[in-house]
């Protein structure tokens, strides 16, 4: 038992029991089942609520603090649950407490606090600079804004091989493979070019593109896909690799039939869309 400042009592609960972790052990292993993140391949973080966390852990106790890549002041005060740096996403579900952490940012942003999880000097993602910029711009468009999900998915890295890395290409191809590509992402696809993961860099980039798009590619990479929820940036990231593999299937196939622009069009208006008007001219 642990008791908080305001006198109320917080049970033991067993990891899995508590939703958000819950929520993170199985999309981590439905990810790692799709064959999106090898190895220790991808990683996770989502914005949680301070009354959600409070009902469930001690948030008056830091277990250790960590440095972030750089200060986080628009995050200042923010917790989240991420997936370990070097951790399997297979293991999560079997160990939650090892490959997981819930932290906070410093009421100053200069430092990480962990509150759960992360056991044994484990630390957040390598990519943790990039989910933080990415938030912090996301956050200015939508503040209801929650995830961020980076995966391997399989079809859409072997077409940055293949096809012409051209937001607006890329993005009309995407929606032509499949009926619901432009209702679930009418804003398209932004992509970067090839650059090393877990800079300053390219995190400056994505978070650039995350601007415009909710959905940023990394060329023969991966993906970032973001949301209000992990279902909804799970989604994203599920809708354009759907597209992406029935591409990679006919790519090489002469086409009988094919989604034309005006019924793109007529989709976007029966679902009350608004595609990028620089992607969907008519």
């Amino acid at each position: 038992m642990s008791t908080l400042n305001n006198h109320h009592t917080i049970a033991w609960h067993h990891p899995l029991d508590i939703p958000f972790i819950h929520e993170m052990a199985k999309i981590t292993l439905c990810m790692w089942r799709s064959g999106w993140d090898e190895r220790n391949g991808g990683n996770i973080s989502c914005i949680l609520d301070e009354q959600e966390v409070a009902r469930y852990l001690d948030i008056t106790h830091v277990k250790r603090t960590l440095e972030p890549a750089f200060p986080v002041a628009e995050l200042a005060g923010k917790y989240f649950i991420v997936t370990g740096s070097g951790k399997y996403f297979k293991n999560v579900m079997d160990d939650p407490e090892s490959n997981l952490g819930v932290i906070r940012v410093s009421a100053d942003g200069q430092q990480l606090e962990v509150l759960w999880g992360l056991h044994n000097g484990a630390v957040p993602t390598s990519e943790l600079p990039t989910h933080f910029i990415t938030h912090r711009e996301r956050l200015h468009i939508d503040p209801q804004h929650r995830v961020v999900i980076h995966n391997h998915a399989t079809y859409t890295l072997a077409m940055t091989f293949v096809h012409e890395l051209d937001e607006r290409q890329l993005t009309r191809t995407l929606w032509k493979m499949c009926t619901e590509c432009i209702v679930v992402f009418p804003d398209g696809v932004g992509i970067v070019p090839w650059m090393i993961p877990g800079t300053s860099e390219i995190g400056r980039a994505t978070a650039d593109k995350m601007q415009h798009y909710r959905a940023v590619i990394w060329p023969q990479h991966g993906i970032f896909g973001t949301g209000n929820s992990i279902d909804e940036a799970f989604g994203l990231i599920e809708t354009i690799e759907k597209a992406a593999q029935i591409y990679m299937l006919i790519a090489h196939l002469p086409r009988r039939q094919n989604i034309t622009d005006g019924e793109l069009a007529a989709l976007a208006a029966a679902f009350g869309v608004t595609p990028r008007p620089d992607i969907l001219q008519l």
